[in-house]
Formats: structure tokens, sequence, C-alpha cells
């Protein structure tokens, strides 16, 4: 019997890693965070674009294992805020806040522009390395609108706010397959699934990594 496919990835956000996972184990990849992420000095996330970011992430990991690694950086951008919170949405009301915390922020710098734009855009860039080596970068992107009443107990981040036309639901009210089929992080994923069956790279075991 062969080794299970292995791909790390570079983060410990449990919302992330059962939507990685979820998707990782019907390719039958095996989706591990990197051996004692919580233990290692962690990687500044101080790049100006999501893309950055996750490259610099996925190239720091990639040093301190073997295999296959990727990261990711994602976010929501709001017309009316100009892009914001953008990058810094995992910490818009501040360093160490809470998805309520965030939620709370953006719903108030909104009523400072009543009759702006609510339309908004998720976005998440995901980077694979090896051996601190940048081997593929994939973007995913969905479009919704921000509505002033959270719907939905599912999903996290701003996820109760961000409805979504085409199904008309907000995100946290759609299931976790239902979501990724369309979010940003499914989008970005699938393309980095599809490069791991078109490339000759071959995520064998935990230690092993075949490249061409």
């Amino acid at each position: 019997m062969s080794s299970p496919r292995l791909l790390y990835l570079a983060s410990s956000n449990k919302g992330k890693l059962r939507e990685f996972r979820q998707a990782a184990s019907a390719c039958g990849i095996e989706l591990q965070v990197v051996p004692g992420f919580d233990r290692l000095p962690p990687c500044q996330e101080d790049q100006s674009t999501f893309q950055g970011n996750a490259r610099k992430k996925a190239s720091y990991y990639s040093s301190l294992t073997t295999g296959l690694v990727f990261a990711d950086d994602s976010g929501i951008s709001v017309e009316a805020l100009g892009g914001q919170p953008g990058i810094h949405s995992a910490r818009f009301a501040g360093p160490d806040a809470t998805d309520a915390q965030n939620d709370a922020k953006l719903l108030e710098e909104l009523a400072r522009c009543p009759g702006a734009s609510r339309s908004a855009q998720y976005v998440c860039c995901i980077a694979l390395a090896a051996q601190q080596q940048i081997l593929g970068v994939f973007e995913g992107t969905v479009c919704g609108v921000i509505v002033d009443t959270p719907k939905g107990s599912n999903g996290f981040g701003y996820d109760p706010y961000f409805f979504y036309p085409p199904l008309g639901k907000t995100f946290a009210e759609l299931t976790p397959e239902e979501k990724f089929a369309v979010s940003h992080r499914g989008n970005a994923f699938r393309k980095l699934l599809e490069f791991l069956t078109a490339s000759q790279l071959r995520p064998r075991s935990a230690g092993h990594l075949d490249l061409p």
C-alpha cells in the first residue's frame, strides 16, 4: 500500500484547518498542521499584500520541516472603506481582536459611510513551498454584500455579515460543503490541488517529497 499523500498547513486557525482538511481528504490528501507550529517562533505578517504575506509564511515554515508546506493569507475588502480591512481583516479591531470585535468594527466604519456601496470581496492567496522554495501561488475571490444583521451560525470571521447573492444567504447560513464550493478559500485551494495533480510534485508522507 502506498503512503498517504501529505500536505502541511502553516496555520493553527481551526476554521481554516477544518475547511482545507475537508477538501484535501476528498482528494486523498492528508492535511496536517506544520509539526510544533504553536511552539515555533511566529512569522511576522508585515507585507503589504495577501500574496506577500502568504509567500513569506510558506517560505519561512517550509524551512522548519520537510515536505510540502502551504500558507494562506485571506481577508475581506469592502468597497465603501477603500478596500479595508484587507490584509488587516483578522486584527481590524486590534492585535488580539475576536471575530465579534472585528465584525463590530466593520459595521461601525460602514455606519460612517451612509449610502455608500456595501459591495465586498473575500480574497484568499495560497503559497506552496518546499525547503524555502516557492513552488506556486494561487488566488481565489468571491463577491458579496455586507449586511447589518448577522444571519447563520456556521463559518467564522465576517461570514454572518457576508451575503452571497447567488445563493441568497450569508456565508454563515451555508453548510461547510456549500461554502467551500463557492468561497475564496475553496477557489484558491482547488487551484492548488489542480497544480499538484498536473505537476510532477508528489507529496507522499512525512519527511518525503518527490520533486521533478
